[in-house]
């Protein structure tokens, strides 16, 4: 799977977090409904001073690698911390960037399960997806997958 290496800044994230696995597919359904509470419920709408549209889906306190347990947070950058909500700083450091084009599930999915079988130097820190919110169709989305690397 095509991808560049890039080197981002420290970024400020707010969202809302949860403790999952991808033991028996336990992620996926976990991660689904984290985004219909964030989405559905207007905790995205709620978070003040956001610094663009884009949503974000952060995989951080891994415990070990992708084997293990892990925090998924639905989150957007921002320029201040909010209250009531998970703040977390994601500190500056090299990625692997993989751009995807397609329905924002299915799309994130296959491309994660291709980005499992490759031989990065995965440091297991923080990784995150960018969905660009740039269409209305939702089979026509582009979205950034950002694995931390050595």
């Amino acid at each position: 799977m095509k991808h560049e290496i890039v080197n981002l800044e420290e970024m400020k994230v707010v969202g809302k977090s949860i403790i999952t696995t991808n033991e028996n597919g336990k992620a996926m359904t976990d991660i689904g409904l984290a985004w219909q509470d964030f989405i559905g419920n207007g905790v995205y709408n709620s978070i003040e001073n956001k610094l663009d549209t884009k949503a974000m889906g952060l995989y951080y306190n891994y415990e070990g690698d992708m084997t293990g347990g892990y925090s998924f947070m639905c989150c957007t950058r921002v320029s201040s911390e909010n209250d009531n909500l998970d703040n977390v700083i994601i500190p500056k450091s090299k990625y692997a960037k993989f751009t995807v084009k397609g329905n924002m599930v299915t799309a994130v999915a296959k491309a994660w399960s291709e980005i499992w079988k490759m031989n990065l130097d995965r440091i297991y820190t923080y990784d995150f997806e960018v969905y660009h919110n740039d269409s209305e169709d939702m089979d026509n989305q582009t979205i950034d997958i950002y694995i931390a690397i050595n």
